[in-house]
């Protein structure tokens, strides 16, 4: 049988088809990832920490020190793209229609899925697609991989401590993996293959997250938020990548997403003003539509800059300028 074959002809297929399994298990049969032992902890959204942990620690050691600054510059370049253009799109809204937002879509629910994006799925996306920069650019994208920026953005920066302990407790795996794969060349070279052999993994684990059912319960609005976040704030990301990082663009596609953690913003906002408590379900339920519907479109939106702009993972264009650093 030629199960990897096919599963390469879909775009970004090496994560996405083990995702959209793992959504279905999830949807299904979600007693599955309650067996226990590890079972749950490899295939079950409780791997996803882990599994990210690892590639982060692959990564590393695939990444040389000269190459840092570069990766620094990347990852906020596209960070400050996508949540510069989130923001002021969803404060406009905000000041403009007040709370309720437009089209049934509530200025707390544009905020809190615009200003971030999915870290598991960019680090998939670009193990797929790009170089040890685009995925140490990560390092920098974790800020906008939760509530912290959205909280700011809203003027609860005073009320809120910014954990800054688990922003570094995130790069520890990156850094570690750095400072063997820059002492001893063996290890870099054993350590290769590890982004590739565990992406499956990362994909499975992530999908493991999504309930096709919440596409569902988002509704129209739903539908529509993913298109707001895609549009209005993916494709400046894309053309920062492109005109100001001179990449071809494909890890700007990778970070349109809504990250997962953003269902979980809404909530988090009304605990420090009240005054958004009235639109916390409606825009969760929204959220959790606008994750699965990026999670499933970004992909095939990555593979197509990547296949028209070029990328260092498609052999025939590595030599291409567009895909130097």
């Amino acid at each position: 049988m030629k199960i990897l074959k096919n599963i390469q002809r879909v775009p970004g297929g090496i994560m996405v088809v083990p995702m959209i399994i793992g959504a279905a298990v999830n949807t299904f049969t979600p007693q599955f990832l309650k067996l226990g032992s590890f079972t749950t902890a490899l295939f079950s959204s409780a791997g996803v920490a882990t599994l990210i942990g690892a590639t982060l620690f692959f990564i590393g050691t695939q990444m040389r020190l000269r190459e840092a600054p570069v990766a620094l510059k990347r990852g906020s370049v596209l960070l400050l793209a996508k949540f510069i253009t989130g923001a002021v799109f969803a404060i406009f809204v905000a000041k403009t229609f007040g709370l309720a937002g437009i089209f049934g879509i509530s200025s707390l629910a544009l905020l809190s899925s615009m200003t971030n994006s999915n870290g598991g799925l960019y680090m998939a996306l670009v193990g797929n697609y790009g170089d040890p920069p685009d995925m140490a650019a990560q390092s920098v994208l974790n800020l906008n991989d939760g509530p912290f920026l959205t909280l700011i953005v809203l003027g609860a920066s005073g009320l809120a401590n910014v954990p800054i302990m688990s922003l570094v407790a995130a790069v520890v795996p990156f850094i570690f993996g750095i400072i063997l794969g820059n002492l001893d060349e063996d290890i870099r070279e054993l350590m290769k293959p590890g982004v590739s052999v565990i992406l499956p993994l990362v994909g499975f684990s992530l999908g493991a997250t999504i309930n096709f059912l919440g596409i569902l319960k988002g509704g129209p609005a739903g539908l529509l938020l993913a298109l707001f976040v895609l549009v209005i704030s993916g494709i400046p990301a894309i053309l920062a990548d492109r005109f100001i990082n001179k990449r071809p663009g494909y890890a700007g596609a990778a970070t349109s997403s809504a990250a997962g953690n953003s269902i979980a913003t809404p909530a988090a906002v009304a605990m420090i003003d009240p005054s958004y408590i009235p639109y916390v379900e409606s825009a969760t339920s929204q959220i959790a539509a606008a994750v699965i519907i990026t999670a499933i479109l970004v992909p095939l939106l990555t593979a197509y800059i990547a296949k028209r702009y070029g990328c260092p993972a498609f052999s025939s264009i590595k030599n291409d300028p567009k895909c130097q650093v």
